[in-house]
């Protein structure tokens, strides 16, 4: 099955203004669906996906009209100071069950990065993270999944063992998935009042990385090693606040603002270990003037740019690209050793694996900040290292 089979076209009429794209704007540049299918074995860097499924999306039907509504905002924005290599695939096609689509994703996704094209998914409700999780279910690595959303899925979705879930209960399915192959769950942005105590004691219990949105409110910086850490972002539009947002069934008064999702989205897109990105949940039914698709395209930008900027600094080749910190703890139980990158100032932190924990390496890199060497070269050990060692063990 070749994977044109899973896609329709893009509708035209919808998208292209009265008198055209110039030829600075995204519209002209991007190689989209609308008659032949692109031709994926060119050199791609991105590849746009819409996934018009949104019958398990709660409390949020809708949403599977979103894509063209965002395509039609990106596609008047202009290209940045780079050469864009990106297509346009068109829209899945709904299957006649969930589970179908699901299918129909997880196939695009997995084929995708293993042609080493970045797959941009425009939802939909934000269980086709699942789809795009099992996307990388054949790859034969470990991932670490970021979402970025209010509240943590971890709901009963009813379905048993079948792959289907709902928005509000995907993320139990991706942490009982086998095999496993999650490494690393991180979240940017919940809300206590959303989020139960149990859960958090859960999130706590299995080290994982969460984070509370008003620990990042005005203080966006510090979500950058965060994302730097992930293999694929889902994001979900209910976690930026409803006047910046207002596009989703279950937008919240309180949220990120506009411009610091777009600097996630930038975030993203610098990382050099990140293959796949979706944007889940807007809902153009309750969109104001189309506010919420431009903030998304937008986002979808920042993204790009993000991609084109990225530094290839990933440690440590060539070493003499990166200064390497050692500082010991009071009690001097450990040496703790830092790594920073000569060519973006970006930092990491050496976790040793335990022994005979990895017959190819002696130490995992994590991403860190500057602030996590201080703690250290102050006697303290920094709470990311001692959770990374943990999940290592």
């Amino acid at each position: 099955m070749s994977l044109a089979d899973f896609f329709s076209p893009i509708d035209l009429k919808k998208i292209i203004p009265k008198d055209g794209f110039y030829t600075s704007q995204l519209g002209d540049r991007i190689d989209h669906h609308s008659v032949a299918f692109p031709d994926l074995e060119q050199k791609i860097d991105i590849a746009i996906i819409g996934v018009m499924e949104d019958r398990n999306a709660i409390n949020n039907p809708g949403c599977a009209l979103g894509p063209d509504y965002v395509r039609e905002k990106l596609y008047q924005l202009n290209e940045g100071g780079y050469t864009t290599k990106i297509v346009d695939l068109g829209n899945i096609k709904r299957g006649d069950k969930v589970t179908d689509t699901y299918f129909a994703l997880k196939t695009v996704v997995e084929e995708l990065i293993k042609k080493d094209i970045v797959p941009v998914i425009i939802g939909g409700g934000q269980d086709l993270s699942y789809a795009q999780y099992l996307g990388y279910e054949n790859m034969e690595q470990k991932v670490d999944v970021l979402v970025v959303d209010s509240h943590f899925d971890l709901d009963d979705d009813g379905f048993g063992d079948s792959i289907e879930t709902n928005s509000i209960a995907y993320l139990n399915k991706i942490f009982l998935h086998e095999p496993n192959y999650l490494f690393n769950f991180s979240n940017l942005g919940y809300q206590t009042y959303f989020t139960s105590q149990e859960s958090l004691r859960v999130m706590d219990k299995l080290y994982f990385d969460v984070h509370r949105l008003g620990e990042l409110t005005g203080n966006i910086t510090t979500t950058e090693p965060v994302i730097r850490n992930a293999n694929m972002v889902s994001f979900d539009m209910g976690a930026i606040r409803s006047s910046d947002a207002v596009g989703n069934a279950n937008a919240k008064p309180n949220g990120f603002y506009g411009e610091d999702a777009c600097q996630v989205c930038r975030y993203a897109g610098m990382n050099d270990k990140l293959t796949s990105i979706g944007f889940y949940e807007f809902n153009p039914a309750y969109d104001n003037n189309g506010q919420t698709a431009m903030l998304l395209s937008q986002m979808i930008w920042c993204f790009v740019d993000g991609f084109y900027n990225r530094k290839k600094d990933f440690p440590l080749n060539p070493k003499s690209q990166y200064l390497i910190y050692k500082t010991s703890l009071k009690h001097e139980e450990h040496e703790l050793v830092f790594v920073k990158s000569k060519k973006s100032d970006r930092w990491w932190m050496q976790v040793p694996y335990p022994t005979g924990g990895s017959k190819n390496e002696r130490y995992h890199l994590v991403p860190c900040r500057y602030d996590d060497y201080k703690t250290a070269r102050s006697g303290e050990m920094p709470d990311l290292w001692w959770r990374t060692f943990q999940k290592l063990n």
